[in-house]
């Protein structure tokens, strides 16, 4: 069956995941979550210089698959969540520098998948948030940690607690992404970055993600 995983390899050494189930934007469910994993696996394997996230269609990922959520069991929901936590964090691991291309609506586990990278570029209309208040539940797979680490305490709050989204391009006024750019200009913009990332040592970036 068809994962809702691509891996395109490009220049030096460059590898993308792209999320490409772009009728059910992008969401992660259970077989999508584990080709997830594996492939941020086979990227550290082949020594990849830089990994790419970005989504196929109008999504980067709109997060944890609802749809495929309610029909599964308790125990298949609770192994759904720790496969997400898994993929996320290996993602956050990875030894080389990660980009997260936010070329549209990046939701809850979405958002926690962007989080993850090193550095995210975002189209100025994209929608990004962690939006679990709305529902009732929680941010799971490490969204708690991470946004506020990367705007601050009291900004994450705010997101988190209201489970609203802000657009791309305010999410770069807050930090939340590096920048925001026009849709036309996001893949020459971050392949310029990703080619000046693979051109430096691997061993350094290794090194200086871990200090």
């Amino acid at each position: 069956a068809d994962s809702g995983i691509v891996i395109e390899r490009s220049g030096e050494r460059i590898v993308q995941i792209r999320l490409n189930r772009p009728e059910r934007l992008n969401a992660l469910g259970m077989d999508m979550v584990e080709a997830l994993q594996a492939a941020i696996a086979g990227a550290i394997a082949d020594r990849a210089r830089v990994l790419l996230v970005r989504g196929t269609g109008r999504a980067f990922c709109a997060g944890a698959d609802l749809k495929e959520r309610r029909t599964m069991s308790e125990a298949a929901r609770v192994k759904h969540n720790r496969a997400i936590n898994a993929a996320v964090d290996a993602l956050a691991a990875a030894p080389m520098p990660t980009i997260a291309v936010i070329n549209g609506l990046a939701m809850g586990g979405g958002c926690e998948i962007a989080l993850a990278c090193d550095l995210r570029y975002a189209v100025e209309d994209a929608q990004i948030g962690l939006t679990e208040a709305r529902i009732g539940a929680i941010p799971g797979a490490g969204g708690t940690q991470r946004m506020p680490r990367v705007i601050g305490a009291s900004r994450a709050l705010e997101l988190i607690l209201t489970g609203e989204p802000v657009t791309g391009k305010r999410a770069g006024e807050i930090g939340l992404v590096n920048e925001a750019v026009a849709a036309d200009r996001l893949d020459a913009h971050v392949t310029r970055i990703a080619t000046v990332l693979a051109s430096r040592s691997p061993t350094g970036a290794k090194t200086i993600k871990r200090l």
